[in-house]
């Protein structure tokens, strides 16, 4: 995994931007598309603002999303609200390019099944997404791999559910899915995470981040997350 510190957040969302354009437009070059998963949090929202402002072929981009809460369409604590204000309605990407999880399915694991089979549509079988953007949790989970759930050992799956967390359930890529990915780029700040972000820099697999794939990984944190004396390698 490489690492790079950046000096503070406001500085983190435009360099992560920037990374993700690059990594758009060289895909897009190189297989004429670019098939994109991604998380939710305060900093991926700074991020994605930033890169609608950026120049991307818009009109090659397929956005996925790696996890879900299941609360209604439109609530606050939809990660796809926020991808919606940020990204989706500043950027000319195809509505019919932009994959919402169907969380509001009649039953969630039906919702997860067919969006396995979306996704197995577009991306293949096994499904290899160009680019997973993942979070960090406080307590080490990413994506809605959570600590202790029966989600963190599903490997026939490439979309599955959660129990209850922090009052809700989730829909989530799995470990193989994510891990099929091309390139993976972490984006962690904010406070609390300092320790985390240690464990998963260290390779801990004790804490779900750390059982993510790590060669193919970039990781961007800011410096009051990642401690004055962190340095990129």
């Amino acid at each position: 995994m490489k690492v790079e510190i950046i000096d503070d957040s406001q500085q983190l969302a435009q360099h992560a931007a920037a990374v993700m354009a690059a990594q758009i437009r060289a895909c897009v070059d190189l297989r004429g598309r670019c098939l994109m998963a991604v998380s939710g949090g305060t900093e991926p929202w700074r991020a994605f603002a930033r890169l609608a402002a950026l120049p991307v072929p818009w009109q090659a981009l397929h956005v996925f999303q790696v996890d879900e809460r299941a609360a209604p369409a439109g609530h606050p604590d939809r990660n796809w609200t926020h991808l919606e204000e940020n990204l989706l309605r500043r950027a000319p990407i195809p509505r019919d390019q932009c994959h919402a999880m169907p969380v509001e399915d009649a039953t969630l694991e039906g919702g997860a099944e067919r969006y396995g089979a979306r996704l197995g549509a577009i991306a293949g079988s096994p499904a290899v997404l160009d680019l997973v953007h993942l979070g960090l949790g406080d307590d080490g989970h990413t994506a809605s791999l959570l600590p202790g759930d029966p989600v963190l050992d599903v490997v026939d799956a490439d979309v599955s559910v959660t129990a209850a967390y922090r009052g809700w359930r989730r829909m989530t890529l799995t470990l193989p899915a994510i891990d099929r990915a091309r390139s993976i780029v972490w984006l962690v700040s904010g406070p609390g995470k300092s320790r985390a972000l240690q464990r998963l820099i260290a390779g801990d697999t004790g804490i779900p981040a750390g059982r993510v794939r790590r060669d193919n990984a970039l990781l961007l944190a800011d410096r009051s997350t990642a401690g004055p004396d962190r340095r990129s390698p």
